[in-house]
This record gives C-alpha cells, sequence and structure tokens, in this order.
C-alpha cells in the first residue's frame, strides 16, 4: 500500500500531486440508482464506476499531456482512487448536479522524473480554484474551471487477461472483506496469466505459485498449484491459504477496465487490479 500523509505546506511538486485529488473528485460520487444519484452527471451518463485515463490539462491555452499511467477512478460509495503516473492518491468524492466537489483528500509524496512537473503543477493549479463542471459523452469526460481551464480524461479499455500483472486482493476470514496481503520490498499478492502456456503464475502472500490454467467462456479452470515451501508469520499463511482456495477448480471471471473478478464455484470473491 502507498504512504498518505494529509496536505499541509509541501514543495511545488508535492503540492501539484496534492492537487490532482480533486480529480478523483472531478468523476463522480455515489452509487447510481434509478432516481439519478450523483454517480450520473448533468447528462446522465455515468461518471462512477469507471477507470478514466488522464489525458491532459489545459490551463491559460497551453496544454499538457499527461503520462500514460495517469488514472482515476470513484467506485459507486463514492471513494476515489488513482495515480498521477508517479503518485498515488485517494479521497472522496461527491456530485451536485453538473459540479464536482472533494473532502478527506490523502496522497503519498514522491518525485518522480517520468512525470512532468509542468503538467503537475498546471492540473494542481486548475483543480484547486473551485468547484468544476463535467461534460460526459460516455467515453470522455471533461472538468471545466470557470475561468476556463479543463481537463479531459477518457475511459480507459480493459485489461488484458492474458500477459498482465494482476494485483490480488486476498480474501479475508468469512464476513471480512478482501485486502491486500504480503506487501514487501517484493510487492505484494500477485498473478499473471500466460496465454500460450496455458498457465497462471506469480507470488502469493508468502511463496511463489504456478498452476495450469485452461480459459474458456468466462470461466477458467486452474491446476493443482505448485509452490515454493517458505514459512511465514500466521496471518500471512492463513491468507495464503485462502487464496489457495481458488485453485484446483473452475472460477468464474470478468474484467471490468482495469479490475479482475474471480468468483469460486463456493462463491468465494477475488479481486485483482492491473498493476502499471
Amino acid at each position: 500500500m502507498y504512504r498518505q500523509k494529509r496536505q499541509r505546506s509541501k514543495t511545488l511538486t508535492v503540492a501539484a500531486v496534492a492537487a490532482l485529488v480533486p480529480l478523483a473528485a472531478a468523476c463522480g460520487s455515489e452509487k447510481a440508482n434509478d432516481s439519478g444519484g450523483g454517480s450520473v452527471g448533468a447528462d446522465g451518463q455515468r461518471i462512477t464506476g469507471v477507470q478514466w485515463s488522464i489525458d491532459s490539462v489545459t490551463v491559460d491555452g497551453t496544454t499538457h499531456r499527461a503520462p500514460d499511467a495517469a488514472r482515476v477512478r470513484i467506485d459507486d460509495a463514492g471513494e476515489a482512487a488513482g495515480s498521477t503516473g508517479c503518485n498515488s492518491f485517494s479521497a472522496r468524492a461527491d456530485v451536485d448536479g453538473e459540479r464536482v466537489r472533494l473532502s478527506d483528500a490523502m496522497f503519498t509524496e514522491k518525485a518522480c522524473d517520468k512525470t512532468p512537473v509542468d503538467f503537475e503543477k498546471s492540473l494542481g493549479r486548475t483543480l484547486t480554484t473551485g468547484s468544476l463542471t463535467t461534460e460526459n459523452d460516455g467515453d470522455r469526460l471533461t472538468l471545466t474551471t470557470d475561468a476556463g481551464d479543463t481537463v479531459r480524461l477518457s475511459k480507459a479499455q480493459d485489461a488484458s487477461l492474458y500477459g498482465t500483472k494482476w494485483a490480488v486482493d486476498v480474501p479475508g476470514p468469512e464476513g471480512q472483506e478482501s485486502h491486500p496481503v504480503g506487501k514487501d520490498e517484493k510487492g505484494g499478492a500477485h498473478l499473471t496469466f500466460d496465454r500460450d502456456a496455458k498457465t497462471v503464475s506469480g507470488r502469493l502472500p508468502c511463496n511463489r505459485v504456478n498452476a495450469s490454467a485452461t480459459v474458456s467462456d468466462g470461466s477458467i479452470t486452474l491446476g493443482a498449484p505448485s509452490t515454493t515451501r517458505m514459512m511465514c508469520e500466521g496471518s500471512l499463511m492463513d491468507a495464503e491459504k485462502r487464496l489457495l482456495g481458488l485453485f484446483d477448480g473452475k472460477v468464474d471471471y470478468r474484467i471490468d477496465q482495469g479490475t479482475l473478478t474471480l468468483t469460486s464455484e463456493d462463491g468465494t470473491t477475488v479481486r485483482a487490479v492491473a498493476e502499471k
């Protein structure tokens, strides 16, 4: 998981990163429903539950292109999370008609050579001047300040099942939500599917794993897992056991942009996110 801090006095780079969090607010808020809840904009298009790629920001007539990995997603509960292509961020987002607002913003604070300072600085200036107007045609979203500056986003394409490194949220004990487990200098639990070899490989909360993986009609038949034999602390081994419960059987799978959901025959659900 990434380190988070509330905004105080920052250097120029960090201030620009902090300002990106309102982008999350600009994308939506509450769960969509038939009464026209906050997850849709004034034009009726869905904003929450969408992985938005950040394309560009335009300030005073100058356009700054975003890094390829810059993105943001608002879930149906109004929680926002994303990346500048360097820093991760989270926030609570609300939609009020065609206007969007931010609360409880948190973000990481690292500097990255490949993320242009001008992009982050301009994005920060655009998104901290006040509420933003949304214009959404379904695949593209434009956020506009009262001064006419804009942030442009587009709907991200579904990630490929094959060749993608899927960061896995390990299912918790019965009655508890899934959560990331095993994060260290080697990374957290993750899986990668190989089309040609018909295998899946990766890392569990403690050990590495390999298994056969045959994909057909929205399901994956996983073979018996082959793992390394390391021992870790009890909580990691418990989480690993739960994740291993997916193997040696059939799971249904669904990909929604950058999110992979696996559901076993006993109803256990595992969520994984495509790493950039």
